[in-house]
């Protein structure tokens, strides 16, 4: 997001920080309040218009959101819209961003408040391997001719009692309204979402054999260090990197693997 959008959103942010903070507020609850009005805003792309429109009066905006929602969703969600509304967007699209990652904060917050936000990191990092891993289940859960209630469905008895209630929700949101994005992009988004609730960036940790909790610790400890801000490592074990470790930090690859060091050492005899 770029210019007003970007300056409404941290208010956004800010107001629903305010809201979970308060003990009173289900934030699990909200959550789902607020994908059902992101999809609402998806779906109508004309109300999304006059939500947005710059001509149009901020404070009427918000009294035309209230009318909308009030009696739909609860008094915490109808605020938090509210005060979305009032501010100006660049564009109309926007907002339906805002409001989706919004939704999916407030879950992660209830998470939190759970003590089970790294479960659900860990849940989020492991189903996207296990996607990648196979392709029957990445297309029966992308195959656009499936209902929306079908991929629920599959997505539920896959994760129903395996993983945590807020990783479900999360993951049966994004597949069954992926509001054009791929699978891939969608869970690296949430995954990033979820370290910053603790203002932790996300490392990408390949090795060919698991690491010792000793050695976990310690990279962690160094990679904070070189970054600056803590790091949630999220582990993935490849025998095919013979040895070493690949570390990926957002764009950034750092890698030490023997299968590396090897194709480098063939490309420059090839040379």
């Amino acid at each position: 997001m770029n210019g007003a959008s970007r300056e409404a959103l941290g208010t956004a942010r800010e107001a629903l920080d305010a809201l979970t903070d308060n003990t009173s507020v289900d934030a699990g609850k909200l959550a789902g309040e607020l994908a059902a009005v992101t999809a609402l805003f998806d779906r109508e792309v004309s109300l999304r218009r006059v939500l947005t429109d710059p001509a149009q009066a901020g404070e009427a905006k918000a009294e035309l959101a209230q009318r909308l929602l009030s009696g739909q969703v609860d008094g915490p969600a109808v605020d938090l819209v509210s005060g979305m509304v009032r501010s100006r967007w660049s564009q109309s699209r926007d907002l339906v961003d805002g409001l989706e990652e919004l939704a999916n904060t407030a879950d992660l917050t209830a998470a939190q408040k759970a003590g089970a936000l790294d479960d659900v990191e860990d849940e989020l990092f492991r189903f996207g391997r296990i996607v990648s891993s196979s392709p029957e289940l990445r297309s029966a859960l992308t195959d656009k001719t499936a209902t929306a209630s079908a991929k629920g469905e599959l997505l539920r008895s896959l994760l129903g009692g395996k993983a945590n209630a807020v990783t479900e929700r999360l993951v049966v949101r994004l597949v069954t309204q992926p509001r054009g994005r791929s699978l891939e992009a969608g869970l690296e988004s949430l995954s990033k979402l979820a370290a910053a609730r603790r203002d932790r960036m996300v490392a990408v940790v390949t090795t060919a054999v698991p690491l010792t909790d000793q050695q976990k610790t310690r990279l962690g400890a160094v990679l904070a260090k070189l970054y600056g801000r803590p790091m949630h490592l999220n582990l993935d074990v490849d025998p095919g990197v013979l040895g070493g470790i690949a570390v990926r930090v957002g764009d950034e690859v750092i890698d030490g693997t023997i299968a590396e060091r090897l194709g480098e050492a063939t490309r420059r005899l090839a040379g």
